[in-house]
């Protein structure tokens, strides 16, 4: 019988995962109704929500510390903590970016980039809530897979965008700017694959 005050390292997962979805929904709206004067106040209200996720970060490395046997390899569990940390931590550069690079008007495309990084931090909070389950969840490798396509979704979006800049501007500030940009945003997408990598190699060593 296990202990009833047993932490849950599962549910740690998912509850941090749940800090990225919620700041990419935040990055999303602030630059779908974009008012460059008080973007800096949104960096802050992103940056709470980091400071956050870094706070549970912790929490649950201070719990490996102390776990006598923990429930997988404390190599996964440090190695996927600080992966699902790396996204937060990506999505907020976007915003802090936009802000450094006193950015007064959002390109349309980049609209396109941070609703996939929405639905890509989404289906990377759906993984980690069956990944629990995941000796007999049917959905965790749908969900592996969906990540993965997103990604390559991202990539693609940012090679096309990346050429209409280059394309369309001749403006090296404005160059150098959208294209950090730009590579925070696809920087967004391959950290939510590194978790499902790291996920899919867990199953693969506990099955």
């Amino acid at each position: 019988m296990g202990k009833k005050n047993e932490y849950n390292y599962f549910e740690a997962f998912a509850s941090l995962s749940k800090y990225s979805y919620n700041l990419a929904v935040s990055v999303h709206e602030t630059l779908n109704k974009f008012d460059p004067t008080i973007i800096t106040e949104r960096v802050k209200a992103a940056h709470e929500i980091e400071h956050s996720a870094d706070i549970a970060k912790h929490d649950i490395m201070n719990r490996l510390v102390k776990e006598f046997l923990p429930p997988i390899e404390r190599e996964d569990i440090t190695a996927l903590t600080q992966e699902i940390d790396d996204v937060t931590d990506s999505v907020e550069d976007v915003l802090i970016y936009v802000d450094m690079f006193n950015i007064q008007t959002i390109r349309p495309e980049i609209l396109k980039f941070t609703s996939l990084i929405v639905d890509c931090c989404k289906a990377m909070d759906e993984a980690l809530t069956e990944f629990k389950s995941f000796r007999n969840s049917k959905k965790l490798r749908e969900k592996i897979i969906e990540i993965n396509k997103l990604e390559e979704d991202g990539d693609a979006l940012y090679v096309a965008f990346m050429r209409n800049l280059y394309h369309s501007s001749k403006d090296p500030i404005e160059l150098m700017c959208w294209t950090e940009i730009l590579h925070r945003l696809e920087k967004c997408c391959d950290n939510c694959e590194d978790v499902a990598n790291i996920i899919e190699s867990i199953v693969m060593k506990n099955s």
